[in-house]
């Protein structure tokens, strides 16, 4: 199911010209579970981390740029950001896409790997929660139990 779901985010990326959909396929495979609920929660803390990372690390990147202090300042909001909206699974996850903002070298400003990484990990996101909603369709009516 993981392989299906990471196939499923991967392929339009790469129709779309997208030089990063890697983002939608390591989503989908992080997302994807045997239990419907379970990949739900689990696309919820992607979805929240990588918005609230993304545009703490972006806000960061433009109050004073790229440097040691401003990452780890960048890292803290973002773990705290999510504790705050009370979604602290989606913590880590946010840490990550503000490095990524941050520590990543890219091609484009700033704004443009904030938009491009939401929408990658948002398709990557709907790619595995779709798979798994049709997987336990078919498992269910098919009598597989997984």
């Amino acid at each position: 199911m993981s392989a299906i779901a990471a196939i499923v985010a991967y392929l339009p990326t790469q129709a779309l010209g997208l030089r990063e959909g890697f983002w939608a396929a390591i989503t989908a495979l992080a997302v994807a579970q045997t239990e419907f609920a379970a990949a739900r929660s689990v696309a919820r803390d992607q979805f929240v981390g990588a918005a609230i990372g993304g545009v703490i690390g972006l806000c960061v990147y433009l109050a004073v740029g790229q440097n040691l202090p401003s990452y780890a300042g960048a890292v803290l909001l973002s773990i705290v950001a999510c504790w705050l909206a009370r979604v602290a699974s989606a913590a880590r996850l946010s840490a990550i896409t503000a490095t990524i903002i941050l520590l990543v070298p890219h091609v484009g400003t700033a704004q443009q790997m904030l938009a491009s990484r939401v929408f990658e990990v948002s398709w990557g996101v709907c790619a595995a929660i779709s798979t798994v909603w049709v997987v336990t369709r078919i498992n269910k009516r098919l009598g597989i139990k997984v």
